[in-house]
Formats: C-alpha cells, structure tokens, sequence
C-alpha cells in the first residue's frame, strides 16, 4: 500500500525566509521553465524574462500578463528580484546570467525551484528518455478529470487544456521528471514512474552507463513507502532500488500491469487493461501509436494505485484528446494523414513510424526530421539512419543546434549517407516549403492516401502550420 498521508486538500509552498514577490526567468520560453512561470504567476507573483526567440509560448505568457524580451539587456532585469531562475540550457557567458550573479540575486535553477516547490507535496514523478510527457499529461488528466486534483508541471502542452501547467487545492504535484543535466536527483517521488532508460545526452553523462546509474539513482529518491512502477523489461531494471515496484508493459504478460485484446479504431485503440487481479474492460484511447497504449497503461497503473474507480479512469482516458507535438494529428482524411511529433531519438522515431504505418498500412509514408543538437547527432546518426529507412520517402532538414556550437562533419548528410533509401534528401526550410506545395501536394496518391509526419525538437514545429495550409484542402 502507498502511504498517502501527505495527500491533504490543502496545497501550500514556501520559498524559504520572507515572502517571494518578484520571479525573473532567464530562458523563460522553455517548456519546463514556462511552467513554473505561471504556476508563480498564479500565485500572485510579479513574473518576467528573456528568452532568445519569440514563440507561441512566450506570446501566451506575455498575454497573461507576464513582460518578455527577446535580446539581452541587463537594463530590463528588475532592481529588486527575489529569486533569479535560469535554465542550464543558457549560455554561462549569458549577459543577464551574469549580471544577477555580480547584483547579489539569488540565482537558482529550474530543478531547484521544482525541489522546493513539491517539498511538502505528495509527488507523481515521472522519468525516462521516451514516452515521459505524453504520461505526465495523461496522469494529470486522469487525477484532474476524475476528480481526483492535482497540480501539474508538464513537459509539453496539453490538448485538453491548452497548458503545461494548472493549479489545485490538492495537495499533490504530477510533475515531468526530467534526467537532463540530472535535474530529476532533485526530485522526492511518493510514485514515480521510470518508462526507459537509452542512451541520450551523452553531452552530459559521457556515457550510457552513466545515464542508466542516474536513473538507478532517482530510484533511490522515492520516499519510503512509495512505489516505483517501471517498464517491464528495462535493462539494468533489477537495480533500480524502491523499495514498492510494479512493472507494467503494452502486452507482455509477465508485466504487472499490462494491455489484452487490443484492437484499432479510427485512428485510436479499445484495450482491456490487467492490472494483477483486476480487469478493466473496454478502455478507449483516441491516439495513435501502440507506445501511446503502452504510455496508458503506465497512466493508468498510477490512477487505480491511489484508489480512483476504473469507470472514471475509463471515462478520463477516452476524453484525453492528447499532447501537443505527440502524435498530434493536424490533418486526418481519406487522401492524407498529417502527424506532427516532438520524436528526437531513433527508438521515438521508430515508435511514430510503425505506429503509423500500423494504423494506416495502405498509405505511402513520407518523414520531415530535423535533427536536434550535433552532439546527439554524431552519437545516433546509425540508429536515426535505420529506423528512418522504415519511410518510403525522408527528408531531412539541417541540424537545430539549440544550445550547441558547430561540430566538425557533423551535418544532417551524416544521417542521409547512411540511409539505404534511394528515396532521401537534405533540404532547407524554404526549399521544404516549395516541394510541399510544388509537388507533394500535386502528386499525392489520392488512390489509397499518404501519410506526411513531420519529427524533431527544434523548432520544426513552426512549419507544421504553413504545411497544413498548404494540404488542408486536398
């Protein structure tokens, strides 16, 4: 049993010694850290920040009512701040970085300002290299839409609600755990879910066994009588260390929780999902991709281990209408079905690209990836070579290098020439721009359909609506 105790109807936090009224974000655009800015928005702070470009996310923030600026100018950071946040996604030679460090402000990171903001919360944690935000959402929602409450720090936008971020009187925190830069060692889970645990920001670990030993680690950060509910199967998995583990799979029935009779509708799925004992029957999930059932059942293993009823589980998931950027479906019709994605590793691509193909076998598939970062780049141009030869037609666009500077021969040709496609090519965003609308959208098979995803996580999604445009009226 999970020992719940901490779960009160009354949420409360503190900052430490005196009261906290002004908030500057350094990087404030950021998923993670856009989060946190409404959440002190909502609790009556004086909120502002820099980010280096202007994006849906900081336009929604300035039109609640929080200042953004877009170029570093120290003159724009308020003279009296209480607590500087800033992302380790920020230069260390960063203007404003460095001039609230002479000042004297408190200057702290983002896991630090989560770590003491969930200190007396009872906390859903959720970790892993894949799968982490479409579970963190679904999670949220299941606890907001049965009733349940929580307030929820998402690492992406929820369709439901058009945010990553809400309140409750709740005492109890869904939060997306990430293992970047080990931000989530910060965290103290009362249930943390760990969904996978490959080989990613080798920038930061070095290498994949260092990456497995921070998970093994985060492991070790859920509270006593917690409960830790794993991906079956997961390498290295018998060391992670809490002391409660139930594991959880999309169909292996050797997994605590899994899924039975799965069958495809409409570009959803109706499952029955096993939960030891316990059956819960005709559970309907309106997205694509088998990984997105898999990513349910996990949800759901949270949901029925706090007690809510199956039926509300059951009428919580089928109204999830999903993540934006997670097999997000822009156009969906007989001729074409447009999926945009925030995929950025080889196995999260594998996972879009077969659950699509699945769910529309007939249909010729054609894949836009930007690749993301150099350095990820050069340490999986192998795995992103493979599993992009799944498509009948790729193009790639060039390296989002996000926090990163050039690096010697690495370009998006390292992935092409190691594609065995003859169907492939690199092409700038302008180039991408008059093939969809010259001729992609001129020679569509409108026989048996196609199926255009466009993948990555730089800034990739910023086409997704002018392609859309172009391909609406087909």
């Amino acid at each position: 049993m999970i020992d719940k105790s901490k779960i009160k109807e009354q949420f409360s936090f503190s900052l430490g010694e005196g009261a906290v009224g002004v908030v500057y974000f350094i990087g404030i655009g950021g998923i993670g850290m856009s989060a946190l800015a409404r959440f002190f928005h909502a609790n009556g702070v004086k909120v502002s920040g820099y980010d280096k470009t202007e994006t849906i996310l900081t336009k929604e923030l300035e039109a609640s009512g929080i200042a953004v600026h877009y170029e570093e100018q120290v003159e724009l950071v308020p003279k009296k701040v209480d607590i500087v946040v800033y992302t380790p996604a920020v230069p260390t030679d960063h203007k404003e970085l460095i001039f609230c460090r002479v000042q004297g402000y408190k200057v702290i990171k983002r896991s630090d300002v989560l770590q003491i903001i969930t200190a007396r919360s009872f906390n859903i944690c959720i970790a892993g290299t894949h799968g982490k935000t479409t579970i963190t959402t679904m999670v949220a929602h299941l606890l907001r839409d049965s009733g349940f409450g929580c307030n929820a720090f998402l690492g992406g936008i929820s369709v439901n609600y058009g945010t990553n971020f809400w309140s409750s009187e709740k005492n109890v925190c869904v939060i997306e755990a990430d293992e970047y830069d080990r931000s989530f060692l910060k965290l103290s889970p009362d249930i943390a879910i760990i969904t996978a645990m490959d080989a990613d920001h080798l920038d930061i670990y070095g290498s994949a066994e260092a990456m497995e030993q921070a998970f093994i680690d985060f492991s070790k950060r859920v509270i006593p009588g917690g409960l830790l509910i794993r991906q079956f199967g997961l390498k290295r998995g018998k060391e992670l260390k809490a002391g409660q583990q139930i594991t959880y799979s999309l169909q292996n029935e050797s997994a605590d929780v899994y899924a039975a009779n799965i069958r495809m509708m409409h570009g959803g799925y109706e499952f029955d999902v096993r939960i030891k004992d316990q059956i819960i029957e005709h559970v309907k999930l309106n997205m694509g991709g088998m990984h997105n059932v898999e990513n349910s059942v996990a949800a759901i293993a949270v949901a029925s281990s706090l007690g809510i009823e199956p039926d509300k589980i059951k009428a919580a998931l089928e109204n999830f209408t999903g993540v934006k950027r997670r097999f997000e479906y822009i156009i969906r019709n007989e001729q074409l079905v447009f999926i945009d994605d925030y995929a950025h590793h080889p196995e999260e691509l594998r996972a879009l690209i077969t659950g699509a193909r699945t769910l529309f076998r007939q249909k010729k598939c054609t894949v836009i990836f930007q690749p993301h970062l150099y350095s990820r780049t050069r340490d999986l141009a192998d795995g992103f070579a493979e599993v992009l030869d799944l498509a009948e037609e790729v193009i790639l666009l060039p390296i989002y290098p996000a926090r990163e500077l050039p690096v010697t021969g690495v370009n998006s040709e390292m992935i092409l020439d190691k594609m065995k496609s003859g169907h492939k090519r690199v092409m700038t965003k302008e180039a991408l721009m008059n093939w969809v609308k010259n001729d992609y959208a001129k020679t569509l098979n409108k026989e048996f359909g196609e199926i255009l995803i466009t993948a990555g996580a730089g800034d990739i999604d910023m086409l997704t609506e002018p392609i859309g445009k172009e391909l609406k009226n087909i």
